[in-house]
């Protein structure tokens, strides 16, 4: 039996993305594990498959929520079935076609490996404000402009 494909991990994060950028709900919580855990960008802290869908489903019902533009930093196996991702996100508001610097976040994601698939344990989302140092907001937005046109 090989290494496992990092690039299946990436994949996993790269459908979370996508499920939330088209504000798919059914689509986001089943790439967790039933006990998974999601921590939201306001802090909200959702545990389980079940509870990850009935947080996300009025969100995407109630709110045109911001489109994510990310890019992936790093990313390692800690054993055959657990990966460790981290990537760096911004978000383009709906109806516009620019990132807006106040919602760049720092991803994290904590995906293990079960019966052959690669699941979600940990998502978390944490502002990246970097009070008092505008360089480092300024920075971290022209990286993930890139992304745009990519």
């Amino acid at each position: 039996m090989g290494k496992p494909s990092l690039e299946d991990v990436i994949q996993l994060y790269r459908e979370l993305i996508e499920a939330w950028n088209k504000r798919n709900s059914v689509g986001m919580s089943e790439l967790f594990l039933d006990g998974g855990e999601m921590i939201g960008y306001d802090g909200s802290q959702i545990n389980g498959k079940k509870e990850i869908f009935s947080h996300l489903e009025p969100i995407f019902a109630n709110h045109p929520t911001a489109a994510y533009v990310y890019k992936v930093k790093s990313i390692k196996l800690l054993s055959n079935e657990t990966a460790l991702l981290r990537a760096i996100a911004g978000m383009v508001p709906d109806g516009k076609d620019e990132l807006n610097p106040a919602l760049n976040a720092h991803q994290t994601l904590l995906a293990l490996k079960t019966n052959g698939t690669w699941r979600i344990e940990l998502f978390q989302n944490t502002p990246a404000q970097f009070h008092g140092r505008p360089d480092l907001v300024q920075r971290m937005t022209d990286e993930l402009r890139k992304q745009l046109f990519e």
